[in-house]
């Protein structure tokens, strides 16, 4: 995995002076929500505002992601059509419950990439319900956009009707299955977020826990918090050197005048080596 995936922030899609301001975060992805953070009342003149943010897509160093609205919300048709275009690197789905709903999001997704000419983009589903934990495997499996999913503890705390605390075992069966199976299906997930900022000592600790679980990174709401989440989700050697191999081939190749290329059968593009130049700088390490 030549890719930081340490930590995914999200930016309330309906306030101007945050977006401005996740220009220079240092999160490895930050993701634009039209979710959970934005009222229904503010939805359409939020998907104006995210999609005017994509045009200035070079301003932002970082991956650009944009959460869409729930499956159930039957909203997403008109997320997509505001958001879909050149920009943006993908989409986080919230409240992912079966393959059933994430096919027809993804039939709804490449027409509009067919309009539009674009590639096909990456789809990050989040498991948030006990309905998408059973079906984990399946989500993760489903399709080759996906390569990372999302863990999202609260509400699948209120699927289950479990009240919150930092010592819930409500979730504990849930947050341990998720990255088992996701890597079955050859993918990684990010943890979910830490809710009280003030306790840094506490979202320390629950990184260590996470980590130690098979999660890459975690979701957070708070710029002070990657630091912290970027502490404990280090790279791990076998990543690092994997991303030595990608940098060094992409560079051989485009001495060639050549893009794409091939490392160990795998084919690897601009995309590719831009992430793995990124997880070198990030540790400090000469390609």
């Amino acid at each position: 995995m030549a890719r930081l995936l340490r930590s995914l922030i999200f930016v309330p899609g309906n306030n101007s002076r945050f977006l401005e301001k996740a220009k220079t975060l240092s999160a490895d992805i930050v993701c634009f929500d039209l979710e959970d953070s934005v009222p229904n009342e503010e939805k359409e003149s939020a998907r104006n505002l995210i999609k005017n943010t994509l045009s200035k897509r070079l301003e932002y160093k970082t991956e650009v992601y944009v959460r869409t609205n729930s499956p159930a919300s039957e909203l997403i048709p008109q997320d997509l059509s505001k958001i879909i275009q050149k920009g943006i690197d993908g989409i986080v789905i919230p409240k992912v419950n079966n393959v059933t709903e994430l096919k027809k999001i993804i039939k709804t997704l490449a027409s509009f990439e067919k309009k539009r000419k674009l590639k096909p983009i990456e789809i990050i589903p989040s498991i948030e319900s006990a309905e998408g934990v059973v079906n984990t495997y399946a989500i993760a499996s489903s399709s080759n956009r996906i390569s990372v999913l999302v863990f999202g503890v609260f509400d699948l705390l209120n699927d289950l009707g479990i009240e919150y605390s930092k010592q819930s075992e409500g979730a504990k069966y849930a947050r341990a299955k998720i990255p088992l199976d996701a890597r079955a299906a050859g993918k990684y997930v990010i943890d979910a977020i830490w809710q009280d900022l003030n306790d840094e000592a506490g979202l320390e600790e629950d990184c260590i826990i996470g980590r130690s679980l098979g999660y890459v990174g975690k979701s957070v709401i708070h710029p002070n918090q990657i630091p912290i989440v970027h502490k404990i989700f280090y790279p791990t050697q076998s990543e690092i050197e994997w991303a030595k191999k990608v940098y060094q081939a992409y560079m051989q190749s485009t001495m060639k005048n050549k893009g794409a290329t091939k490392v160990e059968g795998k084919m690897i593009d601009e995309v590719h080596f831009k992430r793995a130049k990124a997880l070198l700088d990030s540790i400090d390490i000469s390609a």
